[in-house]
């Protein structure tokens, strides 16, 4: 079992590294085997469905990765503005370093699969509103009201996901870390600042 299991991540760990690269177009099922040192057998004994069911597993697989560099982003700061800020720099790093090919998977599959009713179009979805809710909770942990805090997560992840195909595009840092720049100030706009019980702990006089 522990062979079986090594052999589907690496199936899935391969299919989201090649749709983040190439698309869920470019990208085909004899690439898949040969990049995860996989056969064609092993891929169809894990994945039925074929590519469209491993690119699924893969969506969601990249789906809990930028969900764990977000969630970092966002419990490390207290404050919200910064804590938008230092997720758009990480993304801004991580994507220089790759030499500008390490894009969002999910927004590549997505965009290559409007239009149709499939299991990708619902995976993408839930990644999207997976990530808004991530903002969203920390937002209201900081006292936004909860329409404004869903508001302003939809507009964050929206952005960031729009400069990052910009900065790819451009080959450049810079439209993420001026949409991290921007959103920290819409952030401060609002007036609310660190979370409810970071607060509480700095008014404690036990603190």
């Amino acid at each position: 079992m522990q062979t079986e299991t090594s052999t589907r991540d690496r199936i899935v760990v391969a299919a989201a590294r090649l749709l983040q690269r190439q698309g869920y177009v470019g990208t085909g099922i004899k690439q898949i085997a040969t990049e995860s040192q996989a056969t064609l057998g092993s891929i169809y004994h894990f994945f039925p469905g074929g590519k469209e069911a491993v690119a699924v597993a893969a969506i969601r697989y990249s789906d809990q990765e930028f969900a764990a560099l977000l969630r970092e982003a966002l419990d490390g700061e207290d404050d919200p503005a910064e804590a938008v800020l230092s997720c758009t720099r990480q993304l801004a790093a991580g994507l220089r370093e790759s030499g500008w090919i390490d894009g969002c998977p999910v927004t590549a599959a997505a965009l290559e699969t409007l239009g149709a009713d499939s299991e990708i179009q619902q995976a993408c979805a839930d990644a999207l509103n997976g990530w808004e809710g991530l903002v969203r909770d920390k937002l209201l942990r900081c006292g936004f009201p909860a329409g404004e805090a869903r508001e302003l997560a939809t507009t964050v992840i929206s952005a960031v996901e729009g400069a990052e195909v910009t900065a790819q595009v451009n080959r450049s840092e810079e439209p993420l870390l001026a949409v991290g720049r921007q959103l920290a100030r819409l952030v401060r706009s609002y007036g609310i600042g660190a979370p409810r019980a970071a607060v509480d702990e700095e008014r404690s006089p036990h603190a």
